[in-house]
């Protein structure tokens, strides 16, 4: 993923007003971010643990999401598993997040979830960067080039419900 300003992360949102894009609480260091890593930019915010942001490159520009995530803890006796990178988790690990769909069907209350690393490091986890508490994950077949194109496939399906793109 390209680096991006913080102006360009702001202007990217497509599910909140331009007011709630400049009032939402971006990532500390984004300087420091290894964005070469990266297949998206993704964090939870701070100051409110029940939203989380999503800001990934779609049909060749920047897409923000601002997502929802339940407050309800899952058990940590099971093992969930993340729709986007096929990373295996204990417990917590794993959320279902919501983003309003973009537009007038977000306005009437339509939303759109999947389950995600709760971290929102799915990148990092399929680069194996990152390690999943409790879980290794598995050994795959498919070289890492495919695991990561398809990470991009499933958040790219994912972005296109939010938005409600339907073209294939």
């Amino acid at each position: 993923m390209e680096p991006l300003s913080e102006n360009e992360i702001r202007a990217s949102f497509v599910n909140c007003s331009k007011g709630e894009a400049r009032r939402l609480s971006l990532p500390r260091g984004l300087a420091e971010l290894p964005w070469q890593n990266l297949d998206f930019l993704g964090w939870r915010d701070q100051g409110a643990p029940d939203r989380a942001y999503l800001v990934a490159p779609y049909a060749g520009e920047p897409v923000g999401v601002t997502l929802r995530v339940p407050t309800i803890r899952r058990s940590l006796t099971k093992t969930n598993v993340c729709s986007l990178c096929i990373t295996a988790h204990a417990g917590s690990g794993v959320a279902l997040l919501a983003g309003r769909r973009a537009g007038a069907a977000g306005r009437e209350g339509n939303t759109v979830g999947t389950y995600i690393c709760a971290d929102l490091a799915c990148s990092l986890y399929v680069r194996g960067l990152k390690k999943s508490t409790l879980i290794t994950r598995p050994d795959e077949s498919l070289p890492l080039e495919l695991q990561i194109d398809r990470t991009v496939g499933n958040l790219d399906a994912f972005l296109a419900k939010v938005l409600g793109d339907t073209t294939p």
